[in-house]
């Protein structure tokens, strides 16, 4: 789900009642108020904005760079890189920060940054259970479900049965770790491989990571191919 600045801090009730996860059950609760820090993040924006200490054109400015030119393209050129190319893959796991430095990018607010590889035995799935800490520096925004109460909660009480009803199967014999990010560690999950994409270009690799896919609520396929025309 992409928000802007304007949903994200103007309409923030609105779009955390309204807006699900991706595959969210209509049923599911949903916090119907802003939560204590969106309400003291837009207070604080307007008492600086009206004391003329902040320039609300540099707010916008710095809130379209993690929206528009970072994520989750960013996170995506990473995954893709890893998965054709073993030193770096193997550098990524054991030092993700060394390892993201080498392609121009790096972690914001000095937070660690920890990668953790989905295998046919394990899938990984992340969390932030106290707020909505992320990995803004690949991925950009994090989308308006991933902070709500519902989503942190059931990541941690149900992780299985929620990745089912968003769609993503996974099977009994694969054990789903989930992990929680906090101020000074952040997760990134480096998807499988899929099959059948051995022939394609790093660039065409990249296209196909999706940002659900880097937080563990999704898993990647095959593009749909064209029919006859």
């Amino acid at each position: 789900m992409e928000t802007s600045r304007r949903t994200f801090l103007g309409t923030v009730s609105a779009a955390a009642a309204s807006s699900p996860g991706p595959g969210d059950d209509p049923g599911h609760e949903h916090q119907d108020v802003p939560s204590e820090p969106a309400l003291r993040v837009k207070t604080l924006e307007s008492l600086l904005v009206e004391k003329g200490i902040v320039d609300p054109a540099a707010l916008d400015a710095i809130v379209d760079y993690f929206e528009h030119k970072v994520g989750p393209r960013d996170g995506a050129r990473v995954v893709a890189r890893a998965w054709v190319d073993p030193e770096f893959k193997q550098l990524l796991l054991t030092d993700a920060p060394t390892a993201i430095a080498k392609l121009g990018y790096s972690s914001v607010r000095g937070e660690h940054l920890r990668v953790v590889e989905n295998t046919s035995k394990v899938h990984n799935l992340v969390v932030c259970t106290l707020c909505s800490c992320y990995p803004w520096a690949l991925l950009g925004l994090p989308p308006v479900w991933y902070k709500s109460n519902a989503y942190r909660s059931r990541a941690v009480i149900d992780p299985r049965g929620m990745l089912q009803e968003l769609g993503c199967t996974i099977p009994e014999n694969v054990e789903v770790h989930v992990w929680d990010s906090t101020a000074e560690l952040r997760y990134l999950v480096l998807p499988e491989r899929p099959a059948g994409t051995e022939g394609l270009r790093e660039e065409e690799l990249a296209a196909m990571v999706s940002r659900d896919a880097m937080i563990g609520v999704a898993k990647i396929g095959l593009p749909a191919q064209e029919g006859p025309k």
